[in-house]
């Protein structure tokens, strides 16, 4: 039908994803309706209300895919969406930064996909993302080589012998798997599914004293002694978080692969249900970084992370596409920064040490939580509000909080490596920074009432990629200059010199 017909040059998002649209505008206005339900109950009319709701989110998801359509002209991809306020989302090809592809468990039966172009700005804000959601495998494959500066048509016109081949840099193995319960994501699932069970409970007005099982399974737990209770109850709750994290790790990271495409990008591959596909420009990857949260590095784990213009940090690395490498053995993760960066320097290379003052700082502050903390348990016990028990415990965090003051400290350290600055600090989750010098844009040198008179600084590099800045902490003054004077040579010269005529 000509009416169905986008304008010349324009192209519409796949036919099935009319089946997508629907179903989940139904499913966003659900508890709505329900509520719509419930207040037409009274008159005998709420299924009536109900079928007219639905229809409304019906109609608007079938409207979606009327009003929305999308082009590559002029250097430009175009996408033109909206329904009664209609928008026209334009990018430069050549501020493209990131291609993600990802696809839900509903696309995936319908063969679709989800397109989000990354430009370091517009992906940052959800509802101005410039995002295709409905394309089929084949034309989102055609798009993203498109826009990432490759032409598709030449590929395929090439002889296989030819075509180029990719490297292949990483891959899932079944005992990584293992590495799933120190991760702590369980504790997320098993925390959603318990609210959401206690949602349901109070929504229905059911009293769980009064179900069977219920009754009969906290009888049987009053019979068991306290002791093996205390111990019992921990230990269920542990192995069903350990449990939901590895089916989580599965779910996310089943089928991962890294690999270097020969026109010079990245890709990540990973999902079992819902899978997603991120496609990375090489050159404007910035660094690399390698995170170690306190139980994954007890178990000597890592995850390896990019440092890249036009990738979602805010929400998340393993959400906006920054993984490299999901948990997974220290000596893998270094492996696979090493390749990423094309050098093994800046990941093996030892750091410089902070010296005796960052690690008195480390304990200054310790003392200046604590120690009030525990005269004000102190002042109530002497009131006679508190048990001599309460303070007598709080003393425990004064060894336990020196043991990560000094592992805070073990941690600091930088090294200028090359071209490539390195920087490590953290100690519930330990990260080395490795930044390339030419990503640097500006320097930040902070100094608090106490750096001043303990003669350190903050040494914070500023850079349009990941987190922005990343900063060397507790370094000696002397050493921040020095090394900011070496990674970016003359951009701190005019300061300094302003500084030494003012002296």
């Amino acid at each position: 039908m000509t009416v169905l017909a986008p304008p010349e040059g324009w192209r519409r998002l796949d036919p099935k994803m009319l089946m997508v649209h629907p179903v989940r505008e139904v499913g966003r206005a659900l508890p709505v309706l329900v509520g719509i339900l419930l207040a037409g109950s009274g008159t005998g009319r709420g299924g009536l209300w109900g079928l007219f709701g639905t229809g409304v989110m019906v109609s608007i998801g079938v409207l979606r895919w009327f009003t929305t359509t999308y082009r590559v002209a002029a250097e430009q991809v175009q996408v033109r969406r909206g329904i009664l306020r209609r928008q026209v989302l334009t990018v430069s090809l050549d501020r493209v930064r990131t291609v993600d592809v990802s696809a839900s468990a509903l696309h995936r039966v319908l063969g679709l996909v989800r397109l989000t172009v990354g430009t370091g700005l517009s992906d940052r804000k959800s509802d101005s993302a410039l995002r295709l959601d409905g394309l089929s495998e084949a034309d989102a494959a055609r798009l993203r080589d498109e826009l990432m500066g490759r032409r598709a048509a030449e590929a395929d016109a090439a002889p296989a012998e030819a075509k180029p081949q990719e490297t292949d840099l990483a891959s899932l193995r079944p005992s990584w798997v293992a590495y799933g319960p120190f991760t702590l994501s369980g504790v997320l699932t098993v925390g959603v599914i318990l609210g959401f069970a206690w949602r349901v409970i109070s929504e229905t007005h059911v009293d769980p004293r009064e179900l069977g099982p219920v009754t009969a399974g906290y009888a049987e737990l009053l019979a068991v002694p306290r002791w093996l209770a205390f111990v019992g109850v921990p230990v269920a709750l542990l192995v069903a978080v350990g449990f939901a994290s590895m089916v989580g790790y599965v779910l996310s990271f089943w089928a991962f692969r890294l690999v270097r495409l020969a026109g010079g990008n990245l890709q990540v591959s990973r999902g079992l249900i819902s899978t997603r596909t991120t496609t990375i420009e090489e050159r404007r990857l910035r660094g690399v970084e390698l995170s170690e949260p306190l139980l994954l590095r007890a178990v000597n784990g890592a995850r390896c992370i990019a440092i890249a213009t036009g990738l979602r940090v805010g929400r998340g690395s393993e959400r906006g596409g920054t993984l490299l490498l999901p948990p997974a053995p220290g000596g893998e993760a270094r492996r696979v920064a090493a390749a990423v960066l094309g050098v093994s320097e800046p990941v093996t290379a030892p750091l410089v040490r902070h010296g005796p003052r960052a690690l008195r700082r480390r304990y200054t502050r310790l003392l200046a939580l604590c120690v009030p903390a525990i005269a004000a348990l102190l002042v109530l016990w002497w009131l006679a509000v508190l048990p001599a028990w309460a303070w007598q415990a709080s003393l425990l965090v004064l060894p336990l909080g020196a043991a990560v003051a000094y592992d805070r400290y073990r941690a600091l350290g930088h090294a200028l490596v090359g071209r490539v600055l390195v920087a490590s600090r953290g100690s519930l989750v330990r990260r080395r920074y490795m930044l390339a010098c030419d990503g640097i844009i500006g320097w930040n040198v902070n100094q608090s009432f106490f750096q001043r008179r303990a003669g350190l600084a903050t040494l914070v590099a500023t850079t349009a990629a990941g987190r922005q800045q990343y900063a060397v902490q507790d370094v000696p003054l002397d050493e921040a200059v020095r090394v900011a004077d070496r990674a970016v040579p003359g951009l701190l010269t005019p300061f300094l010199v302003a500084v030494s005529e003012t002296l």
